[in-house]
């Protein structure tokens, strides 16, 4: 075997020493560090974890001054655990690339690091290790663009729509109310009316569910061009910066989320107030269904027969947290 090649498998603390830059640099490493982790892009791989194993070497700029025995005076190996456990602790992830970045991008904010190698393997997907190594520096910091600083994100409008309201004749109506505001809007659906294929197991029935779900959200798009179906974060961050109006296509924030709902595609008005409450909704307006039992932020009911949503979107109530409904005369409702 090659020199190369027996270091490309090596522990990171020998492919450190064998490519070290110049000048004098210590190394901290922390090795065989097991996790239990849900991650993958493979559908086997959700809804169950797996074990994952990081090994982490970190280059460090030695002290100028003694040490003395102080613990705040160097890089302390719980920086490096830290890191993997915040990078875990942020969403769930498909690619172990991107969570090697985000520990390495996290451990290099450290004042001492210069560089760092970290290696990120599963355990459980084959007789043998699977896994990347990625080396990243300071350098590669300072290299980055720099992105301006974002704008607070929206608030928006939440939005659930029973099948009756999206056969209604004032959907358009609706729309254009909820296109004047300020604020973007969202909108969520059911399952059509159609039942759903039954498929006798509780995971691929939840996908099939959320799979009618989203059926059902081009149905709508369907009846309207102004609604157009984006099924992530990024999508729904562009869409509400631009004044689109989206309909959610549930599958991967819910399948994604770490804190994800408990409420199926089964209870489709739960889970339009989950993700109200996900997206940090300025409120859940409910047409053509029946409110939630419990929502984080305030609900509106808007009555299936009335067109105008001005009083619903304009008087609601401010106060977060659990809202109790309250349905108004003409015009929809009160809040």
């Amino acid at each position: 075997m090659s020199n190369e090649i027996r270091l490309a498998f090596e522990h990171p603390a020998a492919r450190a020493g064998a490519t070290a830059p110049e000048g004098p640099l210590d190394r901290i490493s922390v090795r065989d560090h097991v996790v239990a982790v849900e991650i993958g892009a493979f559908q086997a791989e959700r809804g169950r974890t797996q074990r994952v194993a990081f090994n982490v070497v970190v280059e460090v700029r030695p002290p100028g001054d003694p040490i003395d025995d102080d613990v705040d005076r160097i890089l302390s190996y719980d920086k490096v655990t830290e890191a993997i456990e915040a990078a875990l602790a942020e969403e769930r992830l498909n690619l172990l690339e991107t969570l090697a970045e985000r520990i390495a991008e996290r451990i290099l904010h450290e004042p001492r690091a210069v560089r760092t190698f970290v290696r990120v393997e599963k355990l459980d997907r084959g007789p043998g290790a699977l896994g990347v190594e990625i080396v990243r520096s300071m350098a590669d910091l300072r290299t980055r663009p720099v992105s301006s600083q974002p704008d607070a994100a929206p608030r928006p409008h939440v939005v659930y729509l029973g099948n009756s309201a999206i056969a209604s004749p004032h959907l358009g109506r609706w729309l254009d109310r909820l296109e004047a505001r300020a604020k973007p809007a969202i909108l969520c659906v059911g399952p059509p009316d159609t039942p759903a294929p039954q498929t006798g197991h509780r995971m691929t029935q939840r996908r099939v569910d959320l799979l009618a779900l989203e059926q059902n959200a081009w149905v709508l798009a369907g009846r309207d061009d102004r609604c157009v179906v984006v099924g992530t974060r990024t999508e729904l961050d562009w869409s509400m910066k631009h004044g689109q109006i989206s309909v959610w296509a549930p599958s991967k924030i819910a399948l994604d989320a770490l804190d994800g709902p408990e409420s199926g595609p089964d209870d489709p008005v739960a889970l339009a107030a989950w993700f109200a409450e996900h997206m940090d909704a300025s409120d859940l307006l409910v047409i053509g269904a029946a409110p939630p039992r419990a929502c984080a932020v305030p609900v509106l009911v808007q009555d299936i027969t009335q067109s105008g949503l001005w009083r619903a979107l304009s008087e609601r109530s401010s106060q977060r947290g659990a809202a109790r409904p309250r349905t108004g005369k003409a015009g929809g409702i009160t809040g």
